[in-house]
Formats: C-alpha cells, structure tokens, sequence
C-alpha cells in the first residue's frame, strides 16, 4: 500500500459538534498513528446548504483541539469541472441516463423503479442524471466487517447531477478521493451505506478503493444521531479537553491521563487500537 492518507471531509453547514469531532479525532489519530498524512476537505458541493463564514469557524475549531492537516484545504465548489468530466466519462460507457421524475413522483424509501432508464417517457424533460447501478457491491470495513448492498435492491440507480444542476455528493467524493490519493477513509457509520455506491463509482472509473473503517455515531437523547440541522451544542474551542475525552471513550479507547491538547495527542497517538472501536449499526 502506498503511504497513508487520510482526510476530514466536514460540510459547512454549521459548527463541529459531538459528532463531527468523532469522526475527525478518529481520522486524525489513526493518519498519525501510521505515519501518513491528513488531509482536510469542505464539502461544499450543495452550494444552497452551505453558509458563510462556517468552513472558516470548522477549520479553528480544528486547529483548537490540536488536529492540524497537510497541505492546502480543498473545497468541492471549486471542483465542478473535474465532476463533469468524470460524468462524460461515464456518459461515453453507457452508464448514466437522463431522469425527468419529480421528487413527487418518486416511492419515498423505494430503490428507484426505473422509470427514465430506458430513455425519457414521453412529455418528461431531462432533470437529474443518474447512475446505473447492477449487482452486489461488498467491501471489508475496519470496524464494522464484511458489508455488502445489491444496489438494485438497495438505493437503485442512484443520482450523479441533480435537478437544479448541482453534482451529487456520491460523485464529488469518488472524484476528490482519488485526486487527493486518499488511501484510508475513517468516517461516521451514518455514510457506510453510500459505500457500496462510490465504490461502484471507483469501479466504473478506473479508480482505487481506499480501505474504510465507519466510527459510531453520537446519537441524542431521542436516539436520533446528532446533526448540525437538529442544532445540537457545537464543541468549544475555548475548552476543548471535555469534549476531547469524551469522544476518546466514545471510541472504545483506554484512560488517557492529560490537562491539554499537546499531552493528549502525545498519549492518544501511540495508544489508539482500532480494534476497540465498537461497532455501530447506523
């Protein structure tokens, strides 16, 4: 395997919480822990999500817990070019079609039923371009084990372009892993089921799988995983130790002994043991 690299990929949408910090303080510890490097990306993709002055906030936030990345930070909305490209490329394969349903139109928790994928029905307009999807798709998580999804049966030809002519992000991340040489994606449970689908994706493009390990979700009282659209309590720079600890045990890891950030990454690099990760069913 080639030297590890691994990323942080937050979505500008509003403060790290719980959650996120998760997720990054895995990343983080196990890049450093195998010598490699970190790297960090906003997910801009969805421009009508994304708000100002949050990627900058997210990016302190970071540096305030002690997790400093390598090399410049990347964002998706400066990318869309290299989408488009990697949308030809599967336009000249046969593998994506022009999809004129509606939201509406479509069974809500359905795989799609493929309506469009024989060509647009008459009086339908192209909308959405979409993905053809065909077999089962299974891969060897670090944390959670064997996993595998018909894509059929599962998500169903799946969307690349949307409606309003934003890239979806199961494209923008196949695209931005391989330009980075991403080897190594740590990330929250809550993703290991688009897996299936951007290794599809890498596939049909002639890209490399990185490995992928699926850290358990922070879930809130009612059960639900935290999320910046429920408003949960963002972390606190100002005091980032609390926080720090918790997400230490929250991933299964021994005691770690320290008053600040520079003596918790001192300890929690050499003794992080991806082994102790429990495994979560998102």
């Amino acid at each position: 395997m080639s030297r590890y690299v691994g990323r942080f990929a937050p979505s500008p949408t509003g403060p790290l919480h719980l959650g996120s910090l998760l997720a990054a303080v895995g990343s983080f510890v196990d890049a450093r822990q195998q010598g490699g490097l970190w790297r960090v990306r906003i997910e801009d993709v969805d421009k009508t999500r994304a708000r100002p002055g949050v990627a900058r906030e997210q990016l302190a936030t970071l540096k305030a817990f002690g997790m400093n990345w390598d090399g410049e930070v990347e964002r998706q909305s400066d990318r869309d070019a290299e989408y488009q490209q990697a949308l030809d490329q599967l336009a000249a394969k046969g593998m994506v079609f022009d999809c004129g349903c509606t939201r509406a139109e479509l069974p809500s928790g359905q795989p799609y039923p493929g309506t469009c994928s024989a060509g647009l029905p008459a009086g339908k307009r192209a909308r959405a371009v979409r993905c053809r999807v065909e077999g089962i798709v299974s891969f060897d998580d670090r944390v959670a084990g064997n996993y595998q999804q018909d894509l059929r049966q599962g998500p169903g030809a799946f969307v690349l372009r949307r409606a309003d002519g934003l890239f979806a992000y199961q494209l923008a991340v196949v695209v931005d892993d391989a330009r980075q040489g991403i080897t190594d994606v740590v990330r929250g449970a809550d993703l290991i089921d688009s897996t299936p689908r951007q290794i599809h994706l890498q596939r049909l493009l002639g890209l490399a799988t990185p490995r992928y390990a699926h850290l358990p979700l922070v879930l809130g009282t009612d059960g639900k995983k935290l999320s910046k659209s429920l408003q949960d309590h963002p972390v606190d720079p100002g005091n980032p130790m609390p926080a720090l600890k918790e997400v230490w045990a929250r991933l299964g890891q021994k005691y770690i002994v320290a008053d600040d950030v520079r003596r918790f990454w001192q300890h929690a690099i050499p003794a992080f043991d991806l082994r102790l990760v429990p495994n979560s069913d998102p």
